[in-house]
């Protein structure tokens, strides 16, 4: 079984600019973050990529443009949000929710996220294989869970 990897969406793979108002599709600049894109090329040839966002005002359409602006759709396979799931990102069905749609085994499963709370905690709790996407390297890590500085980092 070919792995999968659960992204976040911002501050993981587009950069989140809190004081722009709206959905990120329809600002006026977005932007990758850093390593992004040379990751997901990379990971994309062994592994399938999916979104797994807490994004509560898009769609997956909206979520899939704003991936299309920053040219980094092509990489990835489709998006879990809210309004595809039923279930918000953080409440206790929302990755055993992708689990399911995917028909995966969560030992094959990757979530990386910037947030401990809303990205890592979850995926413990869902037996998936938390990366932390911890830029400061700030905060104490549980156990089990890998993190990186960079995104380029899971490409080693």
């Amino acid at each position: 079984m070919r792995d999968i990897y659960l992204f976040d969406w911002g501050d993981t793979l587009m950069v989140d600019f809190p004081d722009v108002p709206g959905k990120m599709c329809d600002w006026e600049t977005v932007e990758a973050v850093d390593g992004a894109l040379e990751t997901l090329c990379h990971l994309s040839k062994s592994a399938s990529i999916y979104i797994a966002t807490g994004a509560a005002d898009s769609s997956e359409a909206d979520i899939q443009l704003a991936f299309e602006r920053v040219g980094l759709d092509r990489y990835i396979t489709s998006y879990f949000c809210r309004a595809n799931l039923g279930f918000a990102k953080g409440e206790p069905d929302f990755l055993p929710a992708i689990l399911d749609k995917l028909s995966a085994d969560e030992s094959h499963v990757f979530m990386v996220g910037d947030r401990l709370v809303k990205d890592v905690e979850p995926a413990l709790n869902a037996g998936i294989k938390p990366i932390w996407f911890n830029r400061k390297l700030d905060g104490s890590v549980p156990k089990g869970v890998k993190v990186i500085k960079h995104l380029a980092e899971l490409c080693t």
